[in-house]
C-alpha cells in the first residue's frame, strides 16, 4: 500500500472519530443543559395577584410547596411554663400569665391564635397582622381602621394561614415587603426600604413579623419601636423617651414593656451577619429535589438539615456543629433560668416593701425602675427564638444586665422596707 492510500485511510478513521466526538459531546450538553434547568412554572394560567391559597401556587411550584407541606409536621403544642416557670410570674396582669405556648409554626398560625385564651384577644384585630396571607389585602381594603377593629370580625374572614404571598409578588416571584410597619420603620429612620438588595430582602420578608413590636396606645396600630435603633438598650430608650407602659404589674406596680421575638434585631451584627449570612441561607437552605435545585420552605431549626443549612459554609463535621450550637443553647438557657428566678425574686421584693406600712417610697419607686429595665432585657432574650444562637455575645450581655438590674431592684426594695426604722 502506498503512502497515499496509508494517509487517506488514516485521514478517514480521524474523521470518523472526529464525528463521534462531537456526537458525544453534544449529547452531553444536551442532557446537561436539560437536566439542569431551572424550575420552570407550568403553563396553567397566571397566579392571581391577591391569591393566598398556597394550594394554588403549588400547582405551579409543586416542589416547593412539598416542601411548604413539611411544616405540619410539628403538632405538639407546648407550655413555656413548662421549661421557664418564672414566666407566669414575670408575665402577671397579662394575658400570657394564663397561657403561653410555644409555637407550631407558621402554616397553624390561624389554628393557633384562636385557640389562645380569650385573655390574649383585647387588643383586638391587630394580633392578626402576621397570622394570615390575605392580612394584606385586608389592610389594603380597611387602611389604618384594620387595627382597631374586633378579633373575630377580622378571624371571621381569614382561611388561610402564613403563606406564599405573604413574601413573594405572584407575577414576578420577586421578594417583596407586604406589611406597612417595616417599611415605616425604615422611612422613619431615613432609609428606603426599596433599595434593599436581594441577600438583604431574604432577611426583611423574615423581619416583617419576626420582631418587637408594640401596639400604639391610640390607634392600635403595629409599629416597630426602632427610631432609636434596633438593639435592646436602643428600644428600650424608646419606650422611655415617650413614658410608654404596656402595663404594672400587680404585684410589683412597675409599669413595663413587652418584648417580641426580636430575631431580627438580635440577629444585626452577629457573626452571621456580618458576614453576609441571610435568615433564608439557614432556615429557608437550598436543597436538590430530584434533578432540580430548591430553597426549602420547611421553616424549622437548621439543626434538623445541617448538611443544607451549615456544611456549605463550614467544614467542620456536622457532629461537631451540632455540639457547639447545643453547648450555646444550653448556657443561654442556663443564665436566663438564673435571670429569671432573680427578676421574680425582684418582684416578691418590691411587693413587700410596698405592702409594709413606713416603707420609703422614693426607693420604691427606683426599685420598680431597676425592675422595668430587668424584666426588659430578659424578656427580650427569653422570648427570642434560637436560644442565644443568634447573636450569642449580644444575648449574654442582655442576660447579664437584666440580673444586675434585678438585683439593683431587690436590695433597693429592701432599703425601702428598712427604711421604717430609720424615721424617714
Amino acid at each position: 500500500m502506498d503512502k497515499k492510500s496509508i494517509f487517506e485511510k488514516y485521514l478517514k478513521i480521524f474523521i470518523f472519530a472526529g464525528a463521534v466526538f462531537l456526537v458525544l459531546i453534544s449529547l452531553g450538553i444536551f442532557s446537561f443543559l436539560s437536566h439542569n434547568k431551572e424550575l420552570q412554572r407550568e403553563t396553567i394560567g397566571e397566579i392571581g395577584a391577591k391569591e393566598a391559597d398556597p394550594a394554588v401556587w403549588g400547582r405551579y411550584f409543586p416542589l416547593h410547596y412539598q416542601t411548604y407541606m413539611q411544616n405540619f409536621e410539628s403538632t405538639e403544642k407546648t407550655s413555656h411554663f413548662e421549661t421557664k416557670p418564672y414566666m407566669e410570674k414575670i408575665y402577671a396582669g397579662t394575658g400570657y400569665a394564663a397561657e403561653f405556648n410555644e409555637p407550631r409554626g407558621h402554616v397553624y398560625s390561624i389554628e393557633d391564635i384562636l385557640a389562645v385564651d380569650s385573655t390574649r384577644r383585647k387588643i383586638g384585630a391587630a394580633c392578626n397582622t402576621c397570622k394570615s396571607s390575605q392580612i394584606p389585602e385586608i389592610i389594603e381594603k380597611y387602611g389604618d381602621e384594620y387595627y382597631q377593629m374586633g378579633f373575630e370580625e377580622i378571624n371571621s374572614q381569614l382561611e388561610h394561614p402564613i403563606a406564599c404571598l405573604d413574601c413573594h409578588d405572584p407575577k414576578t416571584m420577586e421578594l417583596r415587603i407586604t406589611r406597612p410597619a417595616l417599611a415605616e420603620a425604615f422611612a422613619r429612620q431615613g432609609k428606603d426600604i426599596e433599595n434593599a438588595t436581594r441577600q438583604e430582602m431574604r432577611s426583611l420578608v423574615c423581619a416583617q413579623c419576626h420582631v418587637t413590636y408594640y401596639f400604639e396606645k391610640n390607634t392600635k396600630k403595629v409599629t416597630f419601636p426602632w427610631d432609636k435603633g434596633v438593639k435592646a438598650d436602643e428600644i428600650l430608650a424608646y419606650f422611655d423617651g415617650k413614658g410608654f407602659t404596656e402595663w404594672n404589674h400587680p404585684d410589683a406596680g412597675t409599669g413595663l414593656v413587652k418584648a417580641r421575638h426580636a430575631e431580627y434585631e438580635t440577629f444585626l451584627g452577629s457573626t452571621h451577619e456580618t458576614a453576609g449570612v441571610a435568615c433564608a441561607d439557614c432556615h429557608m437552605p437550598y436543597k436538590k429535589m430530584g434533578n432540580t435545585k430548591v430553597s426549602s420552605h420547611y421553616w424549622t431549626s437548621p439543626l434538623k438539615n445541617i448538611e443544607e443549612s451549615c456544611m456549605t459554609c463550614h467544614r467542620e463535621s456536622s457532629d461537631w456543629l451540632t455540639a457547639r450550637i447545643k453547648d450555646i443553647q444550653e448556657k443561654t438557657k442556663e443564665i436566663q433560668d438564673i435571670a429569671g428566678n432573680v427578676v421574680v425574686q425582684a418582684i416578691e421584693e418590691i411587693k413587700a416593701a410596698r405592702e409594709s406600712q413606713g416603707s420609703d417610697p422614693q426607693l420604691i419607686k427606683e426599685a420598680q425602675e431597676m425592675h422595668r429595665k430587668g424584666q426588659w432585657y430578659l424578656d427580650y432574650v427569653m422570648v427570642t427564638n434560637g436560644y442565644g444562637f443568634h447573636n450569642p455575645t449580644e444575648t449574654m450581655n442582655n442576660l447579664g444586665k437584666a440580673i444586675d438590674y434585678a438585683h439593683q431592684a431587690i436590695q433597693l426594695a429592701k432599703d425601702a422596707e428598712k427604711a421604717r426604722g430609720d424615721g424617714r
